[in-house]
């Protein structure tokens, strides 16, 4: 079953993106119905519920509430997510079995991660399933195409290492940029345009970066002329391979969150 009508129940930052970008890529508003007591307002055409209906008449649900309130909320969903409904989940860390024992009647049940670029379309959308048919993933493919690219892991042992890197990742980009401008201003310049230059340059790096014939390991090689001022900075950053290491428990740490959060639920 194609998914024609999508519920989100807890439409936040995350969830909030994701229907931008659906919006923004051109589906009808009619297709997604929100479900939020908290939220203000939805975009125009988008139906907005305050309290679970008695039935449901949509075929998938997303989940966008908080991993720590699946417990609380499970029974309360039980009418929304019984046959003919595919259960779509950004809980972090909460696994496909989790979301079976929780959802038993469900006719699939899916893993997603994307990050808050989804509002643009420019996001990598991690997706694990249970219980689709091939026909039903292709139509998830598209659909969650719209919001950047989607890819199917093979394996869910490796979903909060990946949610870790795609998920997760944006945030410590913004911290790098940050940081960036933040020396650049220690060493005298002024930080409005430390700002304004770190993001420019990130931005066109990233987009050479996807566009180019080879690793941005590769790149930055390029860009190094020996004994240059390039290859003087990148010795600092690759001296005992520190930010490799600082990268990886960072990306380590990150990924333990998820299983723990999987407990806590």
């Amino acid at each position: 079953m194609a998914i024609k009508r999508l519920l989100i129940i807890g439409c936040g930052n995350m969830g909030g993106s994701m229907l931008a970008g659906w919006l923004a890529s051109g589906e009808p508003a009619s297709r997604f119905t929100v479900l939020d007591p908290a939220l203000e307002s939805a975009p125009g055409g988008v139906a907005l519920l305050r309290e679970a209906p008695a039935k449901s008449s949509h075929d998938a649900v997303l989940l966008g509430f908080k991993p720590q309130q699946l417990g609380a909320l499970t029974q309360g969903l039980q009418a929304l997510t019984g046959a003919g409904v595919s259960v779509y989940s950004l809980l972090a860390g909460i696994t496909l079995d989790q979301l079976k024992t929780s959802f038993p009647k469900a006719d699939a049940h899916v893993r997603v991660m994307p990050n808050l670029a989804a509002r643009i379309g420019k996001s990598p959308v991690i997706l694990a399933q249970s219980g689709l048919t091939d026909t039903q993933m292709s139509d998830a493919q598209s659909l969650f195409d719209q919001l950047g690219s989607a890819l199917w892991l093979n394996s869910e042992g490796q979903f909060d290492l990946v949610t870790a890197l795609a998920g997760s990742g944006p945030g410590f980009v913004y911290r790098f940029i940050d940081a960036l401008a933040g020396a650049a201003q220690e060493l005298g310049l002024e930080r409005a345009q430390a700002d304004q230059l770190a993001l420019q340059m990130v931005e066109g790096a990233a987009s050479l970066a996807a566009q180019a014939d080879a690793s941005p390991g590769v790149l930055a090689d390029r860009v190094a002329s020996p004994g240059g001022m390039t290859r003087e900075g990148l010795d600092v950053l690759d001296a005992n391979n520190a930010l490799h290491d600082l990268l990886v428990a960072t990306l380590r740490k990150t990924a333990e969150r998820g299983a723990e959060l999987s407990q806590l639920s």
